[in-house]
């Protein structure tokens, strides 16, 4: 397990960016993922992708940052969309109601057609 993560940002449009994310997705995470998605924010994002392209672990302070989010988006009228690879991950977001709130697809690909 890691304490880093590294984050990418890509807009896309107006309207839509991905935030690329590799690392574990832990309490050590919190400050740069509020941080990326505070700044996609800014720049008007409605739909905000992460893609979960490279993380092997996700533990409870990993879930309660992503519900957050999911929480703040909802109040800026934002659409939350998450893509990653991991069928693990995608489990552990059924299983917590994660996937009740933001939207959830099994490739980078899918998420940005979904957008569409």
């Amino acid at each position: 397990m890691s304490d880093e993560i590294q984050i990418e940002i890509q807009r896309i449009d107006d309207r839509t960016t991905i935030i690329h994310l590799a690392g574990d997705v832990t309490t050590f995470a919190e400050k740069e993922i509020n941080a990326a998605y505070a700044q996609v924010s800014n720049n008007g994002a409605i739909n905000i992708i992460f893609n979960f392209r490279e993380n092997d672990y996700i533990n409870s302070a990993g879930i309660a940052i992503l519900i957050g989010l999911v929480t703040e988006s909802r109040r800026n009228n934002q659409r939350l969309i998450m893509s990653m690879p991991s069928t693990h991950f995608q489990k552990i977001f059924r299983m917590v109601g994660l996937s009740q709130y933001a939207d959830v697809y099994p490739s980078l690909e899918d998420a940005q057609a979904g957008v569409a």
